[in-house]
């Protein structure tokens, strides 16, 4: 193993291995140090996404959908088979086919790409420096790079009231191992990790209570679009109890006895199994020597400026570890974007036009600001809205639930955001991404020419509704004249 380089990433999750893979396009020799392990102890790349994240729990949200679909859809659809069953060991090996092809395919990349792969843990020294202690037992080695790029991304948040047992009060990395369907299932937090791994096992049978301590649903979200997706989530069998604030846990020899406050009083639960899905926080604990002089706050998180430079010369920092959404296309855009600057390219993220979604059945997604954060900010603005009910290819494919809405300037027709609750919400959110990259008017999007049938015209026609201009939908006051 080589001791010198010219980056040092540690840290292989979405945001790590996208800079060290475009490190080295740009022809600099680069090290990604990674800790992760699979249940054998074997090393894995891809850090939570691939591996306990987004992949996995998608993977679950698809088949559980599916089946959702045989059970309820297929009839109506003219399609007659006998009833379903969920087979939850192979569901599970489909997963896990899923993931190994795509961390797989991370390390035959780096691999490719001559990138140094080291298997342990990293910790920043000072500027330059980098002690790397290896999994297998063995002795620190000082490694040396002109620019380190942190990367360590996230955990999740634990409850001291409800600590975690590993089976029958996991968190969400536990809440992907079931072996069977829970009968009663519990979920602390209303928030995206909570209500997909909620959606993935009300489907497949599970009687599922959702605590969230918040009282609004979805506070990100344009208000008009959480409630809809309230009320939806509701009728699909979720019960979500908002300002539920938990007080405590107690195991007994079968079930999880929870204790919540609400407006109403004390009240208490009991579930077979229970998902504590309260957040994440930065994983940085080790990640830095106590004698080195890098700023992280009191939360963990390092600080870092627009560029994702942090307080000491030539070390960066990107992904969940730093400030913005924990979101892995947010990272991975990060960490492009400081290994083109490391090449001297000019690159920048856009931190206005990233997007964010919630994979539930329908899809929820948005980007740029809501409707009341506009106002609350004073800015003139107006709303185009069109529903999916309206739209033939949803109509179609018996998905015609939900709207989008779209969020412009009053004066200049500037896209402000975008929020979509319905079908594909998780690609037609790209048409709004591009729009705000651009700096694109709702006339820019209405002029647009969508296909027909296609699930894009609701954004096309939710633009021109914007300018009262929709076609089928009765406007809201007269277009004007151009």
């Amino acid at each position: 193993m080589k001791d010198t380089f010219d980056v040092i990433v540690i840290g292989a999750g979405p945001a790590g291995y996208h800079a060290a893979i475009r490190c080295t396009q740009q022809g600099l020799h680069t090290a990604c140090i990674d800790r992760s392990t699979d249940n054998t102890g074997k090393p894995v790349l891809g850090g939570t996404c691939l591996n306990w994240g987004c992949i996995p729990s998608k993977a679950l949200l698809d088949i559980s959908h599916k089946y959702a679909e045989a059970l309820v859809d297929y009839k109506s659809f003219g399609i007659e088979l006998g009833k379903p069953k969920i087979n939850i060991k192979q569901m599970m090996a489909f997963k896990e086919q899923v993931v190994g092809k795509l961390t797989g395919g991370v390390r035959t990349l780096m691999q490719a790409g001559k990138i140094e792969v080291l298997s342990g843990t990293g910790c920043l020294i000072e500027a330059g420096v980098v002690s790397f202690q290896p999994l297998k037992k063995g002795k620190p080695t000082r490694l040396q790079a002109k620019h380190i790029i942190l990367a360590p991304g996230s955990q999740t948040i634990t409850l001291s009231d409800l600590p975690l047992d590993e089976s029958r009060i996991v968190d969400s990395t536990g809440a992907l191992e079931f072996s069977t369907v829970p009968k009663k299932l519990g979920v602390i937090g209303a928030g995206v990790i909570g209500l997909e791994l909620g959606s993935v096992w009300a489907r497949l049978g599970s009687k599922v209570t959702i605590l969230e301590a918040l009282d609004d649903f979805l506070p990100q979200l344009d208000r008009r679009l959480a409630s809809s997706a309230l009320t939806a989530f509701k009728k699909s069998g979720l019960d979500i109890r908002l300002g539920a604030r938990v007080k405590s846990s107690r195991l007994l020899s079968n079930q999880v006895k929870v204790k919540y406050s609400d407006e109403k009083g004390e009240h208490e639960l009991g579930f077979d199994k229970l998902i504590v899905a309260v957040g994440r926080r930065p994983a940085t604990e080790n990640l830095v020597d106590k004698n080195c002089p890098l700023k992280i706050d009191d939360r963990g998180f390092i600080e870092v400026d627009d560029l994702c430079q942090t307080s000491i010369e030539g070390v960066y920092a990107v992904g969940d570890a730093v400030r913005g959404p924990m979101l892995a296309h947010k990272g991975m855009e990060e960490g492009l974007m400081v290994a083109d600057r490391l090449a001297g390219k000019p690159s920048l993220v856009n931190y206005q036009a990233i997007p964010g979604v919630i994979y539930t059945a329908p899809e929820i997604a948005w980007v740029g600001d809501s409707e009341e954060a506009v106002k609350a900010a004073g800015i003139p603005c107006k709303t185009g809205s069109f529903s999916f009910a309206a739209n033939g290819r949803a109509l179609a494919g018996n998905v015609a639930e939900g709207m989008v809405k779209i969020i412009a300037h009053a004066d200049t027709d500037r896209i402000l955001g975008v929020h979509v609750f319905g079908p594909q919400a998780s690609e037609l959110i790209a048409q709004a991404v591009q729009a705000l990259e651009f700096s694109a008017s709702a006339e820019d999007i209405a002029l647009t020419m969508c296909a027909h049938p296609s699930l894009s015209e609701v954004v096309h026609e939710a633009a021109m509704a914007a300018n009262n201009e929709a076609i089928h939908a009765v406007n809201k006051q007269p277009a004007k004249q151009r």
